[in-house]
C-alpha cells in the first residue's frame, strides 16, 4: 500500500499511502480531481469526491490552516501497489492531542472491500503511532452496527472503553490501546 503524495510513507502488506497535503485537498474540493491527482502524485478514484469524502476534506482543510502539525497526521490515501490503483483514505483524525493520543480513521473503496485492506490500513497506523514516542494510546472509534470494521480491530488489543455521541456518525463505541501493548504483542 501506498499513501500518496511527494514521497512514499508508511508502506503496507499490499499497498502503501501517500499524505496528501493542502494542495491536492484544496483541489478535490474545488472540484479538479485531475488537478488533485496530478499533485498527488496518483491517479484519485470517484472514492474521493463522494459526499462521505467531501465532509472529511472539509474537516481536513480547516485542520491545515489552524495547525501546522497536521499534514503528518491527516488524509492518506491508499494505494495497492500491485494494481497501482487507490482503494481507499486513511490517517488519523487529527494530530497528537496533548494526552499522547491518536485516534484512527479509515474508510475503503467499496469495491475493494473485503480484501484485507483495511486490516493492512490499521496495522500501517499503529505501526505509524509507533514510531512517534510522544503516542501513548491509540484510539478507534466504531459505530455499534459497523461489523465489519468491529471484526477488523479484532486481535489487534484494543479494549472497549467507553461510547460517544458523534453529530455525524451517531452513537460510536470507543477502543483503546496502549502503545507499549500493542508493542509486546507484535
Amino acid at each position: 500500500i501506498r499513501w500518496a503524495l511527494a514521497q512514499p510513507l508508511l508502506p503496507v502488506r499490499r499497498a502503501c499511502a501517500w499524505c496528501l497535503s493542502g494542495g491536492p485537498l484544496r483541489a478535490l474540493h474545488d472540484g479538479d480531481r485531475s488537478r488533485a491527482s496530478a499533485e498527488a502524485g496518483v491517479a484519485l478514484s470517484d472514492y474521493f469526491v463522494t459526499d462521505k469524502a467531501g465532509r472529511l476534506r472539509q474537516r481536513r482543510l480547516a485542520q491545515l490552516a489552524t495547525n501546522a502539525d497536521s499534514p503528518e497526521w491527516i488524509a492518506r490515501a491508499v494505494v495497492d501497489e500491485t494494481q497501482d490503483v487507490v482503494v481507499g483514505y486513511a490517517g488519523y483524525h487529527g494530530p497528537l492531542y496533548d494526552d499522547g493520543m491518536v485516534a484512527i480513521g479509515y474508510s475503503v473503496d467499496v469495491g475493494y472491500r473485503r480484501k484485507g485492506y483495511a486490516r493492512a490500513i490499521f496495522r500501517e497506523l499503529l505501526r505509524r503511532a509507533n514510531t512517534d514516542p510522544r503516542v501513548k494510546t491509540v484510539r478507534a472509534t466504531i459505530s455499534p452496527d459497523n461489523l465489519a470494521s468491529l471484526a477488523t480491530i479484532q486481535g489487534f488489543g484494543f479494549a472497549l472503553t467507553g461510547q460517544q455521541w458523534d453529530d455525524e456518525h451517531g452513537l460510536e463505541l470507543v477502543f483503546e490501546i496502549p502503545v507499549d501493548a500493542f508493542l509486546s504483542e507484535r
